[in-house]
């Protein structure tokens, strides 16, 4: 049984390497290897790359790690600082200390979420499934961005 997508606002997007996935708004098609036509149009199609708001992965990012990520300094540098812990429970605060020692993000990363948008890549088939489902780019998938 086929759902068509005739109109999507919004899809579930895992960011790979973090093991998180979250329901975020689809703001906007910015490549396709088939067709320009298919950017121009804005239609989701399979292997898109689209551009997705980067909130509920930065709030889930600070959640887990104690990190605030992306924020603006003077400069256009972005900087990640510690959440305030002397709240926390000591179990909570050596939890998030342990977390933080292990912890990676590429400064391209860095950069996107201080932007608050994130470039993703369309996994799904919108115009048979109904859904619109992907994975964001790191890594070697960030050539879209130049």
């Amino acid at each position: 049984l086929k759902f068509r997508a005739l109109r999507l606002e919004s899809g579930n997007f895992s960011w790979g390497t973090e093991v998180c996935t979250r329901k975020v708004r689809v703001l906007d098609v910015v490549y396709n290897a088939s067709n320009n036509e298919l950017v121009r149009t804005k239609t989701l199609v399979k292997g898109a790359v689209v551009i997705i708001d980067a909130h509920p992965f930065k709030s889930w990012y600070e959640g887990h790690y104690g990190m605030k990520i992306g924020i603006k300094k003077s400069g256009g540098v972005t900087t990640q600082e510690s959440i305030d812990l002397s709240a926390a429970s000591p179990k909570v605060t050596s939890k998030l200390k342990k977390r933080q020692s292990g912890r990676t993000l590429e400064p391209v990363l860095d950069h996107q979420f201080s932007s608050g948008r994130i470039f993703a890549k369309i996994s799904s088939r919108p115009g048979q499934s109904g859904r619109c489902d992907g994975c964001i780019l790191v890594g070697g998938g960030m050539a879209y961005e130049a």
